[in-house]
């Protein structure tokens, strides 16, 4: 599987726009339940009118809702980053801490957002459990189908060397974007098919 993975995607990339941590944080925050390109969409507005953390802090949640329309739950969301952005402002004096604990007691923020900064910005080693991974991780029989987002996380962690987890996860995240979709999944031209619980049973 490695070796497929490595073939199909030898320098896998984050997708999300970004130029500083907060930039990410608020982003995977954004992603949820949408899609990367659809938050590229609105970031670059977002951060070009919001240019700073005091900005966007002091950013009308009207303002925010209106950029943030195009991603759904923009209401939420909307509220969610203008208090992230206070909360670094007023109790970090502006700089982002690298702490999980604290970064994930942000609104909108859970263990798979955090593990996403510190895997793509930090470097830390970390293994994110999205949409994706999850999908792909059970249909290739790496987690069971009864499994939750930290049984598979700590499943993914065992099955792969430390100083390969952040690599990993973007080859599955993009391989399960454009490849294992949730509908119309690739497998006619699949190598990894016959592994695939879901083509199995597709079979049947």
């Amino acid at each position: 599987m490695q070796q497929y993975l490595d073939y199909l995607f030898p320098d896998p990339q984050c997708e999300l726009i970004y130029h500083s941590d907060y930039e990410l944080l608020i982003a995977v925050v954004l992603s949820a339940q949408s899609t990367d390109k659809r938050v590229n969409s609105v970031t670059p507005i977002l951060f070009q009118k919001y240019p700073t953390l005091k900005a966007l802090k002091e950013a009308s949640l009207e303002d925010l809702e209106n950029i943030l329309r195009p991603i759904g739950s923009y209401h939420k969301k909307a509220s969610y980053i203008k208090e992230i952005a206070r909360i670094i402002v007023d109790d970090y004096q502006g700089s982002m801490p690298c702490d999980r604990k604290i970064l994930e007691s942000f609104p909108g923020v859970g263990r798979k957002t955090v593990n996403v900064v510190f895997s793509e910005y930090y470097h830390i080693p970390a293994f994110a459990v999205d949409t994706h991974v999850e999908r792909v991780s059970k249909r290739l029989g790496l987690a069971k189908e009864q499994d939750n987002v930290l049984t598979i996380e700590e499943k993914l962690k065992k099955a792969f060397p430390k100083e390969e987890w952040g690599r990993r996860h973007l080859q599955m995240v993009l391989f399960g974007r454009y490849y294992c979709k949730a509908i119309k999944p690739d497998c006619s031209s699949c190598k990894l098919k016959e592994i695939c619980f879901y083509h199995t049973k597709k079979k049947k």
